[in-house]
């Protein structure tokens, strides 16, 4: 059926179809995310590390018992230099050999616990970025198969950041967790068996006033974990603004608009240093809560510990003991108390990183009917249809269009009438809210969607070609096509004569989005990678 004339895009008739309101957008947007615990999406990235994760463990907990035994050795030090001094004061003398055994085993100890460091620090640096690589690509895959109305809605500079910075953050706390969280909590469980051994009632003394301490602490971190995420939700919008201003400068700078820029850039920063501010001053309280009671903890030991010795229920060498296991102990809760609060920072991004992976688009890349023949007749039937961001303007309302291959035509009208739109029902970059668009008689709800893309050429309006070379952007659609074929292709887009005058030809740079060339080299260019596809749909 041949196209005519006097074919143009129908005006939008007096039956509408209810538009969606934003409610019942965000309603379906919702849908689309299953919600899954933050802890089986960390155990799936880790799962193919279980054998090298042992490892850390077991190397953690080796050099953690280590450093456990250190006060232990060093007591029985004390012990000896006590007896040496008591036998003195009697006229008796004791043997170098005495103190051989306890200095023979403390260094033992120091290199053992050296060996074990170095082998803890280095399989935890080979475990965090396996774990970061997953979880980059896996954040990577799910944004670039989600649907146009996901690029819609997010900048292109929150998506890098998220890829980067809050990727970034999560594996560096990670790896903290796993290398100061294994061994501080190791450190602090056998510190306190030791504190019991060598005295039950000072311990039980020391602990009296701990499950206070230990409620507050935990209200004031949920308090935290709040202030955390809003932080990321700020930055996540600087990030965006910076990034759209960038990626288009110069539009920015041919309407002088810089100094705008920079003061709308000043505001937001502005807003994300304050909201940094007011978390990081909540993260010093809570810290300084940590040391306070800590501070408590070592005060109780000098002053009943003191007695206790004075008494002779306890010995000096015990008690030297005792305050070292002390002091493990409370290293060991101060590095708890500052990895809680970078913890809280990196379960933001985490929840920000799953947010975006468990978020399935409602047209997925794959899945369907793949049409080995095509010809290329293609029909829009009663098409209605609305863009996601704007529910409440309806853009299409009852087209209907045949169109037979090897057909041209050309859709006029007004600008917003929805031109573009129809094309882009045709690649399914967005789904009509009512009606079909069948391709060779078969809805494209039914083909496998890139498999439907493989037979259409598409051209943007504003063509946007690759930071690469013009070769490779000309390859684009098809990778394996051969030199001659993209000769071929440029020369049927009259592009070939301006790309061979470049000194590097077709191994010329374009810049990011061709920038480095004019607007009709980059809209030949496109043609070209169009017409190298070979489309049945162009």
């Amino acid at each position: 059926m041949a196209f005519t004339p006097d074919q143009r895009i129908p005006q939008l008739s007096t039956t509408l179809v209810p538009a969606k309101t934003k409610a019942t957008l965000t309603i379906e947007l919702d849908a689309n995310v299953k919600p899954i615990p933050l802890w089986r999406d960390i155990w799936v990235l880790i799962k193919p590390d279980l054998l090298l994760l042992a490892c850390i463990v077991l190397t953690a907990i080796g050099a953690a018992i280590i450093h456990l035994q250190t006060p232990v050795i060093t007591g029985e030090l004390i012990n000896v230099l006590t007896a040496s001094v008591q036998a003195a004061s009697h006229g008796l003398s004791l043997s170098i050999n005495d103190l051989n055994g306890p200095a023979i085993k403390l260094f033992a100890l120091l290199s053992a616990q050296g060996f074990l460091t170095f082998a803890h620090i280095s399989l935890v640096a080979v475990f965090g970025e396996n774990v970061a690589r997953r979880l980059q690509a896996k954040l990577f895959a799910a944004i670039v198969q989600q649907d146009m109305s996901f690029f819609d809605r997010h900048k292109s500079g929150e998506l890098v950041g998220r890829l980067t910075t809050d990727v970034g953050e999560f594996k560096s706390t990670f790896k903290q967790l796993v290398t100061l969280g294994l061994k501080s909590i190791t450190q602090t469980l056998g510190s306190g068996i030791h504190l019991f051994q060598i005295s039950s009632s000072l311990t039980f003394t020391m602990l009296a006033t701990m499950p206070f301490l230990y409620i507050i602490l935990n209200i004031y971190g949920a308090y935290l974990r709040k202030l955390s995420k809003y932080s990321k939700q700020l930055n996540g919008i600087s990030s965006g603004v910076a990034g759209e201003v960038i990626s288009n400068m110069r539009t920015v700078r041919a309407f002088a608009a810089e100094e705008r820029e920079m003061d709308h850039y000043a505001d937001v920063c502005g807003d994300v240093s304050k909201a940094n501010q007011h978390m990081g001053l909540h993260i010093g309280l809570f810290q300084g809560m940590t040391h306070i009671s800590i501070g408590w903890m070592v005060l109780i030991v000098l002053y009943y510990g003191g007695s206790l010795v004075v008494r002779n229920e306890l010995s000096s060498g015990d008690l030297m003991s005792y305050m070292l296991s002390t002091q493990t102990a409370q290293q060991s809760l101060v590095s708890l108390g500052v990895l809680f609060g970078q913890t809280i920072k990196a379960h933001a991004s985490a929840t920000r990183v799953f947010e975006f992976i468990h978020q399935y688009p409602s047209v997925p890349l794959h899945g369907g009917r793949t049409l080995m023949n095509v010809k290329g007749d293609i029909e829009f039937d009663d098409i209605h249809f609305y863009y996601p961001t704007r529910p409440n303007h309806q853009v299409l309302n009852g087209f209907s269009l045949q169109i037979p291959h090897a057909t041209t035509i050309a859709l006029c009208g007004q600008s917003g009438a929805g031109k573009s739109s129809i094309a882009s029902l045709l690649e399914r970059f967005y789904e009509p809210t009512h009606g079909y668009v069948y391709l060779d008689g078969h809805k494209l709800t039914s083909l496998d969607p890139s498999s439907l893309r493989h037979h259409i050429g598409f051209i943007n309006q504003e063509p946007i070609l690759f930071a690469t070379s013009i070769l490779e952007n000309i390859r684009y659609g098809r990778p394996d096509a051969t030199m001659e074929e993209v000769r071929e292709a440029a020369r049927q887009a009259n592009a070939a004569n301006f790309i061979e005058d470049f000194p590097a030809g077709y191994d010329t740079v374009v810049g990011e989005r061709g920038a480095s060339l004019s607007g009709g080299q980059r809209q030949r260019i496109a043609i070209a990678r169009a017409i190298l596809k070979d489309p049945k749909v162009k």
